[in-house]
């Protein structure tokens, strides 16, 4: 067995820019269509928001506020803006552009990026997030989790696999590229049902993807089964592992912008594991260059 080689997104950007590209996450103020169902039982009512973000401040200013620190801190030169927070294409397209051509202002911003749900979309919103690709690196990332309905019914996702087939058809008519969130270790699924979704992603030749473990946040659905025993939770090797063979049911060009993801130190509840996210990292890099088998 030969390791697996990763395309990183930083390393991709920095290719592409001549310099290390830094990502700021915006909370743009959106709801999202699946909260008066209940809700992602994952999810909180931050709407996976950024520690940083401050969401009562205006997109603008808080653009400003986290470019000024990390051109202080980090003597960080281009961006992408990251609309992060809840569903960011949960509003007409006339409103839509009103709040991403508050990103036209930064000469310093390279790209955009889209967080959002693909039962959320449709041709009118698509055509208004491609005419940013002239002057921006645009993506759109779709939050699917499993590709098993039986798993999206669980977590009470509010939508199909069907839903995100539908939009990834229709996203690729506009030429915009994908990134697929996924979620390893949900409920009742085994090693096949995770490497099932992986290999329906590469089928589907999805440009890029952000894995998680998961994990129980306070004020989320999950809290009080995991309170109650009835929630099992990855343990970091087997996370490792299960994100290795993952990676390795991917084709090789395929653009891995997240290989781990955890809560605020707030938030966060359980695995204490993911909060140390440059030790899973160096983990799971090391364990896909092996070539020891698993």
């Amino acid at each position: 067995m030969t390791g697996y080689t990763m395309l990183l997104y930083n390393d991709y950007l920095k290719t592409k820019y001549g310099c290390k590209v830094y990502k700021i996450a915006l909370d743009a103020g959106f709801s999202c269509p699946n909260i008066n169902s209940g809700g992602c039982i994952y999810c909180n009512s931050k709407g996976s928001r950024a520690s940083y973000i401050d969401p009562y401040l205006p997109i603008q200013k808080q653009l400003e506020t986290r470019i000024k620190y990390l051109e202080e801190t980090k003597n960080a030169k281009k961006f992408i803006a990251y609309f992060q927070a809840h569903t960011n294409t949960y509003a007409p397209a006339y409103k839509l552009k009103t709040i991403y051509d508050q990103v036209t202002g930064f000469d310093e911003i390279v790209g955009m990026s889209i967080g959002t749900r693909p039962d959320t979309i449709d041709r009118e919103k698509l055509k208004l997030i491609a005419s940013y690709k002239d002057r921006y690196e645009v993506w759109l990332e779709y939050g699917l989790q499993s590709i098993h309905d039986k798993t999206l019914k669980l977590i009470n996702r509010g939508h199909t696999f069907d839903d995100f087939l539908k939009a990834v058809k229709l996203t690729k008519e506009f030429r915009i590229p994908i990134c697929a969130h996924v979620i390893l270790g949900l409920p009742g699924e085994r090693m096949e049902d995770m490497m099932a979704t992986a290999k329906m992603l590469a089928e589907l030749k999805i440009e890029g993807i952000k894995i998680h473990p998961l994990h129980i946040l306070k004020g989320s659905g999950l809290e009080e089964l995991y309170g109650k025993g009835k929630i099992a939770l990855l343990e970091q090797d087997e996370f490792v592992k299960l994100s290795r063979e993952f990676l390795n049911n991917l084709p090789p060009d395929i653009i891995v912008q997240r290989l781990t993801g955890q809560g605020s130190k707030d938030d966060h509840i359980a695995p204490l594991w993911a909060l140390d996210k440059t030790g899973t990292i160096d983990k799971i890099t090391k364990a896909i260059s092996s070539s020891r088998p698993l």
